[in-house]
């Protein structure tokens, strides 16, 4: 039985999803998260940086509720709405994901819900399914 993942460390889904879902095996899904500040529901303010820096912050906060965090990352898919913001992505990607880095796609996307300018999505196992 697969199990919904909510917490209010992070964003309320903005739409008909969930913040993430638990399968049966053990796979936690976490839904793309956006540089939404949990406690406003507004895009966190900055450039580039600070809204990586939030997306990511959001992704711990679900994990963490779902009993599992970053380490346990299988696969990103890192979504930017400009390619040459890359580098300054990859900056702040680096100090979440320091050792045995997940498997990651990044595209550059037109747009984003609510002009983000970043949306992360992972798949991580969890604690017990180590």
């Amino acid at each position: 039985m697969n199990k919904v993942i909510s917490t209010k460390r992070a964003p309320q889904a903005i739409g008909p999803y969930s913040q993430a879902i638990q399968a049966a095996g053990g796979l936690i899904f976490v839904s793309g998260q956006i540089p939404l500040v949990p406690e406003t529901g507004e895009i966190v303010a900055g450039g580039i940086e600070a809204q990586a820096t939030q997306v990511l912050n959001n992704l711990q906060a679900i994990l963490e509720a779902a009993g599992s965090k970053l380490e346990n990352v299988v696969k990103t898919t890192v979504y930017i709405k400009n390619i040459g913001d890359f580098a300054a992505v990859n900056a702040i990607y680096a100090k979440y994901f320091t050792e045995n880095c997940p498997a990651r796609v990044c595209v550059e996307v037109s747009n984003l819900p609510k002009a983000a300018l970043i949306e992360i999505d992972v798949i991580a196992t969890s604690e017990a399914g180590l």
